[in-house]
This record gives C-alpha cells, sequence and structure tokens, in this order.
C-alpha cells in the first residue's frame, strides 16, 4: 500500500509528536494486519479483473461469463438476482444462464452484483456485525450509485456504482481486521465531538477515505474510480463540472443515502432526508419525489442482493434484518418463480449417430438429471435458450461472439455437458480453432482444441463433409473410437459423450459446435430436443451470414 502517503496525513491528524508517534504506530500495525490477511490478495485480484473489464470490450460479455462461470458459487447467485421479480422478464420465464443475466440486466448491474457477492463472500464471515452492516451499506449504496448512473449523460456513468460501492471499504476493512480499533472511532462520532474524519485521523492516523485509496491502489482499480472516493467540501454542492466531480459526488451522496433507506418509513428521518437533498439535489437534480422514488426502488433491489448472498444467514438468523428487507423476502418467496434449474454440469455409419433417432421422452421433473448429467427438462431449457436468441438477437445490439456464447452455455446448462465450444477456420493456417469456449478447464481446452483434417475419414470430417448434427451417445465403443482424431482422444480422453454440429452453408465450411461429458449418455436425444438444437444452430448461421 501507498505508506508514504499514509504517513503524510501523520501532520493532519492534529495530536501533538507523542500523539503523532502513537498515531503512526497504530496506523502501521493496523496497516499489517490488512496485509497479512491470507484472503486479501485473491480479493484484490479477483475484484481488479472485474473492474477493468471494460464495457466497450468486444469480450467484456465473455469474460465476465468466464468469471462468474468459474465460481459455482456466484454463479448461482447472479441467476438468482435475475430470476427475482425485479428483474424477470415479461414472460416470466427463467433465465438459467449467466449469459442471458448479463443480456438481461445489463453487464455493469452484473459487475456490480459480482463484486459486491464478492466483497460479502469474502468478509461476512468474520464474528463482527459491524462488518455485515458495513457490508449491507456497501450493497445499498452501490444500487444507489447504479439509479443515479441511469439519470446520468455523462460517458461510462456506471462506473460510479463501482465507486460507490468502495465509498466505504476503508470502515469495512477496519471493521473485519481490527474491531476495536473501528468502535473506538464510532465512540467518538457518536460522543458528537467528532467528525468521522476527525475521530479517524485521531484514532488510526489517517481517514478512511485515504485508508480506500491505498489498498484501492493496490488492487490495480483505475485511478477514476479511486479519485471518486475523495472527501467533498462541506456545505450545498454546485452541479458538477466534469465527470470525476460527478463520480465523486455520486459516490459520496450514494453512501449518505445508503445510512437512510432501511429506515425510510420513519418520520424520525424527515430532517436527514431534507438535509441529504439540500446538500445534493441541486447538483444531482434530485427532488424531494425523485429521492422518495429512488429510495423505494433501492430498498427492494438491495434486499435482493442482501437475501442472495452471505450476509442472508447472519441477518436471518439473528432476526436483523430490517423490516422492509424482511417484508420484500416474503414476497419474494410468493412470487418468485420455481428455483432456478441446475446449472452445469459414412452413410451407415452417420445415419446410427444422427441427433433424431430417439422416441420422445415423458415429461420431466425439474432439476432431475439423467446418470450423464443431462437434466431430464433438457427439452424446457432448450426452448428457453432459444427464446432468448431469439431476444436477443431482436434486440439490435446483438454481437455474434455474445450469440455463440449464450448458446453454448445453453447446451452446457440444458444437455448437461461439461465442456462445449465454438470452432471456425482460421484462413491463413487453413485449421479449425475454438474460438469461444465454456466449462471445465475451458482455458486450456480452448488453446489444445486447434485441428484439420488428414486424409481418411474421422468423426469430424465426415459430419463436416455431410453437413450431419451427430450425437455419440458412447465414445468408447471399438467403431466410434477408431474414428476418433488423435487431436481429440489426446486433448479429450476422458470424452464419453459428445455432439459435433457442423457451421455449413452453401457448402463453405465455417466451423462446427462441439459439446462433451465424462459420461456415456444412453437416453439419446429426442426429436423434439434435436429440433430445438437445430434451431439454436439455424440462429448462429443466420448471425455469421449477416457479418
Amino acid at each position: 500500500m501507498e505508506l508514504k502517503k499514509l504517513r503524510a496525513a501523520e501532520a493532519e491528524a492534529g495530536t501533538g509528536g507523542g500523539g503523532v508517534q502513537s498515531t503512526a504506530n497504530v496506523r502501521d500495525r493496523l496497516l499489517q494486519k490488512i496485509n497479512a490477511a491470507a484472503d486479501l490478495p485473491a480479493l484484490g485480484s479477483s475484484v481488479a479483473r472485474v473492474v477493468q473489464m471494460a464495457s466497450s470490450d468486444d469480450e467484456a460479455v465473455s469474460n465476465l461469463a468466464h468469471f462468474i462461470l468459474s465460481d459455482v458459487a456466484l454463479t448461482q447467485k447472479i441467476l438468482r438476482i435475475a430470476n427475482t421479480v425485479s428483474y424477470r422478464t415479461a414472460s416470466g420465464r427463467q433465465v438459467t444462464t449467466v449469459s442471458k443475466a448479463i443480456f438481461l440486466l445489463g453487464l455493469e448491474t452484473v459487475k456490480t452484483a459480482a463484486l459486491a457477492m464478492l466483497l460479502v463472500d469474502r468478509l461476512a464471515k468474520t464474528h463482527a456485525q459491524s462488518v455485515r452492516n458495513e457490508l449491507l451499506l456497501a450493497l445499498t449504496a452501490s444500487m444507489v450509485g447504479r439509479e443515479m448512473a441511469r439519470r446520468s449523460q455523462h460517458k461510462d456513468a456506471e462506473e460510479a456504482a463501482i465507486a460507490a460501492l468502495f465509498k466505504n471499504i476503508g470502515r469495512l476493512l477496519v471493521a473485519a481486521h481490527d474491531h476495536q480499533l473501528y468502535q473506538k472511532v464510532a465512540r467518538l462520532v457518536e460522543s458528537g465531538t467528532h467528525t468521522p474524519a476527525q475521530a479517524s485521523k485521531e484514532v488510526l492516523g489517517c481517514s478512511f477515505d485515504l485508508l480506500a485509496e491505498s489498498v484501492l491502489r493496490s488492487w490495480n482499480i483505475p485511478e477514476s474510480i479511486v479519485h471518486a472516493l475523495a472527501a467533498l467540501p462541506s456545505g450545498v454542492l454546485k452541479p458538477a463540472k466534469g465527470r470525476l466531480e460527478w463520480m465523486q459526488q455520486v459516490a459520496t451522496f450514494s453512501l449518505n443515502a445508503a445510512k437512510l433507506i432501511p429506515g425510510m418509513s420513519d418520520p424520525a428521518q424527515a430532517d436527514a432526508r431534507n438535509a441529504l437533498l439540500m446538500r445534493f439535489g441541486t447538483a444531482l437534480n434530485l427532488d424531494h419525489d425523485k429521492l422518495e422514488r429512488m429510495f423505494a426502488s433501492v430498498s427492494e433491489e438491495s434486499c435482493v442482493l442482501a437475501r442472495d448472498s452471505e450476509l442472508a444467514q447472519y441477518f436471518d438468523a439473528a432476526g436483523e434484518m430490517a423490516a422492509p428487507c424482511a417484508e420484500r423476502s416474503a414476497a419474494v418467496a410468493r412470487e418468485s418463480p420455481a428455483a432456478v434449474a441446475k446449472a452445469p454440469e459414412q452413410a451407415g455409419l452417420l445415419n446410427e449417430l444422427l441427433l433424431d433417432l430417439v422416441e420422445d421422452s415423458e415429461p420431466a421433473q425439474v432439476g432431475a438429471c439423467h446418470p450423464s448429467g443431462k437434466p431430464l427438462n433438457a427439452r424446457d431449457l432448450l426452448l428457453d435458450g432459444v427464446l432468448d436468441v431469439t431476444q436477443m438477437m431482436a434486440s439490435g445490439n446483438c454481437k455474434v461472439n455474445d450469440l455463440m456464447l449464450l448458446v453454448l452455455e445453453t447446451l452446457c446448462t440444458s444437455m448437461g455437458f461439461r465442456f462445449a465450444t465454438v470452432c471456425l477456420m482460421d484462413k491463413p493456417a487453413n485449421r479449425f480453432r475454438a474460438r469461444i469456449t465454456v466449462g471445465e478447464n475451458y482455458a486450456a481446452r480452448e488453446a489444445g482444441f486447434v485441428f484439420q483434417f488428414a486424409n481418411g475419414n474421422d468423426l469430424f470430417k465426415l459430419a463436416m463433409e455431410n453437413n450431419a448434427d451427430l450425437m455419440i451417445s458412447d465414445a468408447t465403443t471399438p467403431k466410434i473410437r477408431s474414428l476418433l482424431p488423435t487431436w481429440h482422444r489426446e486433448l479429450l480422453p476422458d470424452a464419453r459423450s459428445f455432439i459435433v454440429l457442423p457451421l455449413v452453408v452453401q457448402k463453405k465450411q465455417l466451423g462446427l459446435f462441439y459439446a462433451d461429458r465424462a459420461q456415456p449418455a444412453p437416453e439419446g436425444v429426442p426429436a423434439d430436443e434435436t429440433a430445438l438444437i437445430k434451431t439454436l444452430k439455424g440462429q448462429v448461421l443466420t448471425a455469421l451470414n449477416s457479418l
């Protein structure tokens, strides 16, 4: 961390020489505790990865989806948020893929939610109730920041939600790593003799904001977000002259608003709300009605985040969740759809392997799976995927890479595949190469999934030359194994069942979809499921042809 900058704060601590030395020692011990925390470097690395995913990057959706999918718990939480009443689509269909969640909620909303969940999951397990209070405050502040970003015309305004999330991270880290110091600061503030800044400088030797800046810089968080944590001048604020000043105003406003939202129906807080509006109203174009509507909206959404995080078990167990959250939890339990489906998990020969040879299956129970891992309700999940892809294509904001990622995720979720990729022809190298991949060990497998057709026949060559969609239910049978190319046996030696879906237009071989499982799949693929898989492939071909 930036010790020089923190030590420079000694001169501003307002104590004599002995006091300066004392607070310097306190501050240095605190920094040592924070730096020695085993989980903090990993947390910082994860936070930095998410924050640095630029919305303008063509790979942003793919990068964020891969990050979320690499953490099963985080995947489940993001999907639960996407399936709450606040975000549910008009059709009421469940969101079963992270790609769809990003499309539905928006990249920045999912980024902020993922960051919030990372902070909560890594820090909420401490026994200090104050840590959980600060975490809930951070969650709520991030929602206020997001609402303000929606109203703004500034470029990349969504960064304000991230700045708001981190506004109290200095307080949060002190509460987590030295609760006695945190309580000492709190007592000084409660006594009325010190402002929060004065109290933190007297006890810690630096302000909470300066500590937060130091931590975030050590995590390589963009300077625009770090700058937004700086303290504002006192008094009524004027409209910002630029984006950075606006973000600074929003971050401070969001944290102050978050403190009032749990008691927003309490008449005793009327003076505090009026004071907040007087200070920030002109600068942020807020009036009483806008503030009340924002409070109501944020109260609902912050409760959703809190309920779907590690905080829920603590607040529910202790009966300490604010009344609005408790009421909202009960309402959602009544209104929400059923639980999200479990996330994942020659001519004669070709005729044997075609996808449409199995009789239709019986209606299946949601969540149940075949021994292969394929969900019994695969047809319903595939149909949802087709509708999701259709909606994405009709939105006018559809990128082909995002579309293919959604199709891959749909195949994994609905068919129980552990790994899926789309390969496209690399013309300069005259070979097929994996371009987008999801599932287990996706990065290593994507790097190795490169091939070209050799002399003789192999399964992939037969599929491409005949434009035949294949389902291999047991890759260990002698007939199938003899047709597997060497590169496939070496890269995926434990693949027991898989599909190959060629992407061919007017005999031009564009590439193929591939997905596999580590278990055989004797249940096969019924005709209705086959039709839906072919529809997914057709949607991708339509998108590729439009390029």
